[in-house]
């Protein structure tokens, strides 16, 4: 159920359920990621926005060495390829893929409200972000097909599950990449308490995502060579790149009663959520059918950036992603949060037991520019949800408060309410620098027979939510693996 993404993220069943360490630059705090420990990753405990990225995010990457190949002309027709989208311009969105692309209904009073005040402060509403034109007021795509999530594991993983070519092994704890001298010849994994191993005819290629991929990659050892040997790992390939880099896009919340009851809450009320799920589980319909993050917004902090650096998400119910802190009447919010942060974390090995979380710290914040642009978007929400088209419904700002309104008090609220929005990637970055992990077909350094394809060899982070361009990596590299 798209409405029930709060239950995924609450708890251990289908999640990671990652903790960082306490983030210096966040009032010490230990920040939540959760990652997907289910068939299809974090496409099946996400929030299922769907955003391409900037078409100069992937310009930008092809200025890097190595990268020559990855500018937004290479990758658009592998965003159209997995695209089974039903609106936008067929020249630049796709028809047909496996993946469904659905459009936001946004019938509530309150998402219209935020489209149409955006327009009143005097932003462009465009008809799709994914499409020509990113920045502006919009309605949300979404992977929701008929009512109910549409993972990756429903787009490509389930219609070919049959196959005699094709193992799945569920419940398997990758624990480590086997290797012939500098070669990757299979894996190690840990399936009903016992070791097991798999011979690769070919390649061994990697899918952990952001956290999971540079910890087995140390864990089988491939990263920093000082790290790897205190930790008794014997060194296969010094990379000291592995684990660096770490990008996340951070964001707050900032929340408003609402004067009319138009909003979500009675839906969050325990008695009125098995009418809820029955409507939903009968003809796939109503409030549990919507992810209900319907509508938002990619605008710039300033006019001397060249493209949009904040992104808003609007949702009409004043919560938490988890359920958590929830306002107990009608309300409504706004996440903002920077597209290109400064801040720098990194993924390291608490020890050489694969049962054991690696060590996570994001630095968010860290960086005063990060900062800036934070402060920047906390005042443009607040001149949107100023406009005329609000005055019927706004109350009280909540979070953090209209009298919170100084650089200093604007910082302290950031720095003890900072949420990240789930989106670490570049730990194992593309590239031929010092840092680099991967090349520009998503080969290991220094290996044969190795390859990473996920959000971690992102070089840098694109503009909003990631599940997008990740499909369109895996569907670029599948034609590189192929030699197509």
């Amino acid at each position: 159920m798209p409405a029930a993404l709060s239950h995924v993220l609450s708890n251990d069943t289908y999640n990671w359920f990652y903790q960082s360490e306490r983030e210096p630059y966040l009032n010490n705090r230990n920040m939540y990621c959760p990652r997907g420990r289910v068939l299809g990753g974090s496409s099946s405990i996400n929030g299922m926005v769907y955003v391409r990225g900037h078409p100069q995010d992937f310009d930008n990457w092809a200025t890097l060495p190595g990268l020559e190949n990855w500018s937004f002309e290479h990758c658009l027709p592998y965003f159209k390829r997995a695209e089974d989208c039903a609106h936008g311009d067929e020249e630049i969105r796709g028809r047909g893929g496996p993946l469904h692309i659905g459009r936001s209904k946004a019938n509530n009073p309150l998402v219209n409200a935020w489209l149409s005040a955006g327009v009143e402060a005097g932003y462009d509403q465009t008809p799709d972000m994914n499409g020509w034109q990113q920045e502006g007021m919009s309605v949300f795509e979404s992977t929701i097909k008929n009512g109910r999530r549409f993972s990756t594991a429903q787009a490509y993983l389930h219609p070919i599950k049959r196959r005699t070519n094709l193992a799945i092994r569920k419940k398997s704890l990758a624990t480590r990449i086997l290797f012939d001298q500098e070669k990757a010849i299979g894996l190690e994994f840990r399936h009903g308490g016992r070791l097991h191993t798999i011979e690769a005819n070919k390649e061994v290629i990697l899918c952990g995502g952001a956290i999971n991929s540079p910890q087995l990659l140390m864990l089988s050892g491939i990263g920093n060579a000082d790290d790897l040997t205190q930790l008794h790992i014997p060194v296969v390939s010094d990379l000291p790149g592995v684990g660096q880099n770490l990008q996340d896009h951070m964001e707050v919340y900032i929340q408003y009663s609402c004067l009319k009851p138009v909003s979500i809450y009675p839906a969050l009320r325990w008695f009125n959520q098995p009418a809820i799920g029955i409507e939903w589980y009968l003809f796939s319909k109503g409030l549990g059918a919507t992810n209900h993050f319907e509508a938002g917004a990619f605008l710039k902090s300033s006019s001397a950036v060249q493209y949009p650096d904040l992104q808003f998400h609007f949702l009409p119910v004043a919560m938490n992603y988890d359920g958590k802190q929830m306002h107990k009447g009608h309300g409504f919010q706004l996440h903002v949060g920077p597209m290109k942060p400064k801040s720098r974390g990194t993924i390291t090995l608490r020890s050489n037991d694969p049962s054991e979380h690696p060590r996570i710290l994001f630095n968010y914040n860290s960086a005063a520019e990060d900062r800036e642009v934070m402060r920047k978007g906390v005042r443009l929400a607040r001149g949107i949800i100023a406009q005329l088209s609000f005055d019927e419904y706004r109350g009280i700002e909540l979070r953090p408060g209209a009298q919170k309104a100084s650089d200093d008090e604007l910082d302290s609220f950031i720095r003890q309410h900072g949420e990240s929005a789930y989106h670490p990637s570049c730990t194992c970055k593309m590239g031929e620098d010092s840092l680099a992990v991967v090349d520009g077909d998503a080969r290991v350094h220094g290996i044969d027979s190795l390859r990473v394809v996920d959000a971690s060899i992102m070089p840098e982070i694109t503009n909003g939510n990631l599940n997008a361009p990740v499909i369109m990596m895996a569907e670029k590299l599948s034609d590189v693996i192929l030699g197509h």
